[in-house]
């Protein structure tokens, strides 16, 4: 298949890499042929899993870092071109979700939503840009339908998308004209660890998930829509047909997707609106 050649010998940054998508991504793209760098805030975990990533350690560096502390957003590209040289890819994929009604919501969650979500992935880019404008390169954001049509009870989860959104959009007119590839990947429910990890109105994790998680896609399929998409250099990707027909019609039809939302979280195991 014509995306497996494009990564041979490339370098590519994964945050999130420890579980979910981030780690499904940084596994197709070791067998692929990439050199690849996971970061994530569990080292330990990381390096029991790297061997998963590819059999040689040479090619593979796990980096503990926290997207949300500049710091080790500009630790993170400084090893990753000692190590290598050079970057070519970075996905920024790590992030945090919330199930929680706005009116009962203490603001560190929304706080601690955009420092992880939307600051870690412009923290990331910016140290990165620099290294990937020399490789003409590509920055990969993971948003999220959320990104494009409101989630209710997840009031900074969506705003953090949407701002994600906003940012890569801007970034790619920005360098429109020397090779930066900008892609915004918005993935539909996939199954992963995010909504058991989900941040409820106090700050504390949710703990379990609302979906039956064996429904959803799953996280190696959506790490092979995101390689496809980064082989032909696509600027945006919004995966699922029921992803696909909600940005439509939210903006064919915002009230009556309004509605249809409202209708289809309240349905959700344990609804906030009950």
């Amino acid at each position: 298949m014509g995306y497996r050649s494009y990564f041979k010998d490339k370098v590519i940054v994964v945050t999130g890499a420890s579980s979910g998508i981030g780690l499904a991504s940084a596994r197709l793209f070791g067998s692929l042929g990439a050199f690849v760098v996971m970061a994530a805030r569990s080292l330990e975990k990381m390096q029991e899993l790297s061997a998963s990533v590819s059999q040689d350690p040479s090619r593979v560096l796990c980096v503990k870092a926290d997207v949300s502390v500049e710091d080790d957003c500009r630790a993170l590209m400084e090893q990753t071109v000692e190590r290598f040289g050079r970057i070519d890819i970075l996905v920024n994929n790590a992030g945090l979700s919330m199930r929680a009604m706005f009116a009962d919501l203490d603001l560190k969650v929304l706080r601690t939503l955009m420092d992880v979500n939307f600051w870690g992935t412009v923290q990331c880019t910016k140290y990165a840009l620099p290294h990937l404008l020399k490789t003409k390169g590509q920055v990969v954001g993971v948003i999220s339908i959320a990104g494009y049509s409101a989630l209710p009870a997840r009031t900074g989860y969506s705003s953090s998308k949407y701002a994600i959104r906003g940012f890569l959009d801007t970034l790619r007119i920005e360098h429109l004209k020397d090779g930066l590839g900008v892609l915004v990947f918005a993935p539909g429910y996939t199954s992963s660890n995010v909504r058991n990890a989900a941040l409820t109105a106090d700050g504390s994790a949710q703990g379990k998930t609302p979906l039956e998680e064996g429904k959803l896609m799953s996280a190696e399929e959506c790490a092979l829509h995101l390689a496809k998409a980064l082989a032909r250099r696509r600027s945006e990707v919004i995966l699922t047909g029921l992803g696909k027909a909600t940005v439509a019609f939210h903006r064919l039809f915002p009230r009556l997707t309004d509605r249809l939302t409202y209708s289809f979280i309240a349905r959700e195991a344990d609804s906030p609106f009950k």
